[in-house]
Parts: structure tokens; C-alpha cells; sequence
């Protein structure tokens, strides 16, 4: 069994956040319907490498989940939701604040008919303040939360390659609305959750990235930022390495290892701290030795110092990795509009066992008529819905 089985989601998302978050619940055994709007649907479906009309990041974010197809500018629409939410755990979106309160399906309408329910709002920035209704979207967030300033040097900003506060939002988002899962177990209540994509990624990024403005006190100590020691690689004669020797010792080791041990004795070098305040020209001095040797010369050297090392991998000889097929992690899915997919398994095991994807992403509404059949609405109301514009 499935941790979520027996839960209900109804998801209503564009792109990211709450689309992840809800399949991370899909994963865990949750009943997902991915509530989409008449003409495109989420617009994820169409960025990015597709086939059949479904692009890989839609499938990526969307796996285990059914799809349905709702007018919600029409009043019967807001009414079919509303009929719905009795039989519904978890309701989870990420519109801007006040749009679900003028479709008639805000939080506190919805838990006056069904006090169970957990409520789960995802913004940008939050209901108040100057940008409380202002669009969101990851590049903004990382530039606003910090993530650009952290992952820059030199004063230079760079950004995350990826969509980080999307996908760190969607993982507090799914921590959250479980946390709620389990006190509604102890009290019987539901509850409202706000969520912002601000506030998730400088929650996120703040531990390392802010090292240096959290103690406020005048007479502390500032010191050297973990990701300055730790976040650079390493070319060597063919490639380019990863090194983290975060200890005294380690650094000892990969040193003789690299037969550059007279650095130990070297007063520019021999302390933790004269090492860090001649941290450039101690890196320059190993970077010369690093070129010397071909990557495989300088992992075996490292690995058998017990240092640890890694290879720089592209992205094929990534899921190539021995590792990756000992923990069972790559997946293979067919799908019945996209063909064969790659998929990554839910990081998490449970009772020692991989939970596998229930099913592939959806279609655009492919299950409109038998979700709404479960929920107990007939056939023939199903039918004027449908020729009325309500559903498809």
C-alpha cells in the first residue's frame, strides 16, 4: 500500500509548482485530478521536446494523474468544482492571490463545505504587500529570494540553470500539505495553507547562502562562505573534477596524494586559517598540480587517499551511472501518446520498496467523463455539460 492511498487532489496549476507537488502526492499513492482550463490546458504541455503534443517537462511534472476538463468562467463550472469538494482531501493551486475567490472556489467558501479539507495556495510573493498580485516565475523569484547573488562570483549574479524555486516550492508545498494530512488525522479539521515561491526559496537558499547576515551582533566573527570552499571544479589534462576535502586532514591527504605535501609546511598554508586567507593563491598552486595528471590518474590517486572526488559528468554518462541502476533509480514508462519515455523514481523508499508511477501523464481532459462518474455525476448530465461547453 502506498502511502497517500485513499487520498484525494484536486490540482489546478499552470506550469510547476503545484503540478509537481501534486504528482510527488500521485507518486505517493494519492488520486490526482489535474483540473485543466477548456481550450490549452496547462501550457507546459507545449514547451520544450514533445511528441503527440505533450512535451517532456509536462509528462515530467504531470505522471500519475488524471485530467479533466472544466469551464470554470461559467458559473455551472464553479458549481461542478464545488460539488466535487466533499469528496476531495486536498485542493491545491498556484494562481495569483484573489483569482480563486472570483471563481467562486476560495479557500474559505470550499472548507464551509467540506471542513476536512486542506486548502493549499501557491503565489508568487504572497497575498500582501507591493507584490502581492505581481506574476512569478522561477528567474524572477531567483534574482528577488537571493539565489542569483548566492550562485554569482566576484559580485558578478548568475542564476541556477534550472528551476529551482519552482521545484523548491512544490517540495514545501507537498511537505506542508502532508504535515496537514497528519493533524487532520489527530483533529478531524482541515486547514488553509499559504505558500509563497519567495519565501520557500530564501528559506531554502538562507542556511549557506547567508552565512554572513544572520548574526546581528557586533562583536561576531564573519567568516568564509562553505560554497566558496567547497563549489569549484577542477581541470585536469582531459576533463575537469570536483574535490571536497573539507577537513584539516582531507586536505592533508589529497595534498601527499598529489605529492604536493611541502605545501603542509609552507607559512602561507599550514593553518585552516592562513589557508583560507591565502585561499586564491592555494588553489592556483593545486590547479597547476591538477593539470599534470589526466582526470582517471587524479581520481584513483584521490579516491585511494579516501578523498572525496568525482568526475564532471555530461548528462548521458549521468544516468549511465552504476550507482543510479544499483539504487534502481532510472525508469523506463511507455506511454501511449509519447512512446517510450525515461523516467526518475521517487527519491524516497518505503518499507524498502521504489513507489512506481501509477500511470502516464495525462491527455488533455482524457478522463473527464469517468472522473466525473466516480463523483457520482450521471450520464446524462455528463452529456449536457459536455454539448453546453461546461466540460470535454
Amino acid at each position: 500500500m502506498k502511502p497517500l492511498e485513499g487520498i484525494t487532489v484536486l490540482e489546478f496549476s499552470t506550469m510547476i509548482t503545484a503540478s509537481f507537488a501534486a504528482m510527488m502526492m500521485a507518486e505517493q499513492g494519492a488520486r490526482v485530478i489535474k483540473v485543466e482550463p477548456m481550450n490549452m490546458g496547462d501550457p507546459m504541455r507545449y514547451i520544450g521536446a514533445n511528441k503527440g503534443g505533450i512535451s517532456s517537462l509536462f509528462a515530467n511534472c504531470n505522471r500519475g494523474k488524471q485530467s479533466i476538463r472544466v469551464n470554470l468562467k461559467e458559473e455551472e463550472g464553479q458549481a461542478l468544482i464545488r460539488e466535487m469538494i466533499p469528496q476531495v482531501d486536498i485542493f491545491i493551486h498556484n494562481f495569483r492571490p484573489g483569482v480563486m475567490d472570483k471563481l467562486n472556489l476560495g479557500s474559505e467558501s470550499l472548507r464551509a463545505l467540506q471542513p476536512r479539507l486542506i486548502y493549499a495556495a501557491i503565489s508568487g510573493f504572497g497575498k500582501e504587500g507591493p507584490l502581492g498580485g505581481a506574476p512569478a516565475y522561477d528567474p524572477i523569484i531567483q534574482a528577488q529570494a537571493g539565489l542569483t547573488a548566492t550562485q554569482g562570483k566576484n559580485n558578478e549574479p548568475a542564476f541556477f540553470r534550472t528551476l529551482i524555486c519552482d521545484k523548491i516550492t512544490a517540495y514545501t508545498a507537498c511537505q506542508a500539505v502532508t504535515c496537514a494530512l497528519y493533524v487532520r488525522e489527530k483533529t478531524g479539521q482541515g486547514q488553509h495553507i499559504d505558500l509563497s515561491m519567495l519565501d520557500s526559496s530564501l528559506f531554502f537558499v538562507f542556511p549557506d547562502g547567508f552565512q554572513n547576515h544572520t548574526l546581528l551582533d557586533p562583536d561576531h566573527e564573519p567568516g568564509p562562505l562553505l560554497i566558496d570552499l567547497l563549489y569549484e571544479l577542477s581541470p585536469t589534462k582531459d576533463g575537469a573534477i570536483t574535490v571536497s576535502a573539507a577537513t584539516d586532514e582531507m586536505q592533508m591527504r589529497g595534498l601527499i596524494a598529489l605529492g604536493m605535501e611541502h605545501l603542509l609546511v609552507d607559512d602561507r598554508f599550514n593553518s585552516f586559517e592562513k589557508m583560507v586567507t591565502n585561499l586564491k593563491e592555494f588553489k592556483d598552486l593545486v590547479a597547476k598540480a591538477y593539470l599534470q595528471f589526466t582526470t582517471d590518474e587524479i581520481l584513483q590517486k584521490l579516491q585511494a587517499a579516501d578523498v572525496p572526488c568525482a568526475r564532471s559528468l555530461d548528462k548521458d554518462e549521468v544516468l549511465a551511472q552504476e550507482q543510479l541502476a544499483a539504487n534502481d533509480t532510472v525508469g523506463l514508462l511507455d506511454h501511449p501518446i509519447m512512446g517510450k519515455m525515461r523516467i526518475i523514481k521517487s527519491p524516497a523508499r518505503f518499507g524498502g520498496k521504489r513507489l512506481e508511477p501509477s500511470r502516464p501523464s495525462p491527455d488533455h481532459g482524457e478522463h473527464t467523463a469517468e472522473v466525473l462518474a466516480d463523483f457520482e455525476f450521471s450520464a446524462e448530465r455528463i452529456q449536457a455539460m459536455t454539448q453546453g461547453g461546461i466540460v470535454a
